[in-house]
């Protein structure tokens, strides 16, 4: 079966960020580049869709890397038992990236995992011819009104964008950054589709080049 790829396109900024490593523990320290899954959801965050796929292709980075060190107060469900009883959050510290922008591009493309959507999902696909084409349509006239699903965020909740929209003609991509090796990157952590299990997936030995990422293509 042949599917049709429609390509979207956003840039996002702000003052800090943070692409989590697998491989840093309770210390997170952030790729230079957007993980496949923070870049789908991302868009997501403009709108989102059960019955179409949001397939990241390219990431470009359009300010100088900057790594700082960052602070917070961990009150999630990875605390020890009785710090959670006492309502005790501890201090957690990671490696952040400042002043970011991006440049995101992706492809959609119709969901092939159809059993299971929900039922109003699979009855506006019946009615749509081209689901992935209607949802580029209505993408982009949310993104330049500046409406959103919800606030999209440069990987932790709490460092929302200070700019996310269409592509703007002074911002730059970074060429002269120097070329930078990913030996793994997670690429996305629910690779079956709507309403699936956990299952971890990475790529292996990605390159930024000229300030660019490319996403190996995903299989339809």
């Amino acid at each position: 079966m042949i599917h049709y790829r429609y390509p979207i396109t956003m840039e996002i900024a702000g003052a800090t960020a943070l692409w989590s490593r697998t491989d840093c523990g309770d210390a997170p320290v952030s790729y230079a580049a957007p993980t496949p899954s923070a870049v789908r959801g991302i868009f997501e965050s403009i709108l989102w869709g059960p019955d179409i796929r949001i397939v990241p292709t390219a990431v470009e980075i359009c300010a100088p890397l900057q790594y700082h060190s960052y602070v917070t107060n961990y009150g999630g469900p990875l605390r020890a038992g009785k710090s959670i009883q006492k309502g005790n959050n501890y201090q957690l510290y990671a490696t952040v990236l400042m002043d970011v922008c991006y440049r995101l591009y992706a492809d959609v493309i119709p969901n092939s995992y159809k059993e299971k959507l929900p039922e109003k999902a699979l009855e506006w696909d019946r009615k749509t011819t081209s689901p992935g084409h209607a949802y580029q349509d209505i993408f982009n006239r949310r993104l330049k009104r500046g409406q959103s699903f919800s606030i999209p965020v440069l990987g932790w909740r709490e460092f929302t964008p200070l700019y996310f929209g269409p592509f703007r003609p002074q911002t730059e991509v970074c060429r002269e950054l120097s070329d930078i090796t990913i030996p793994s990157m997670l690429r996305e952590v629910f690779p079956d589709g709507y309403n699936s299990d956990f299952r971890a997936v990475y790529s292996q030995s990605l390159r930024i080049h000229e300030g660019r990422l490319n996403f190996p293509r995903e299989e339809e």
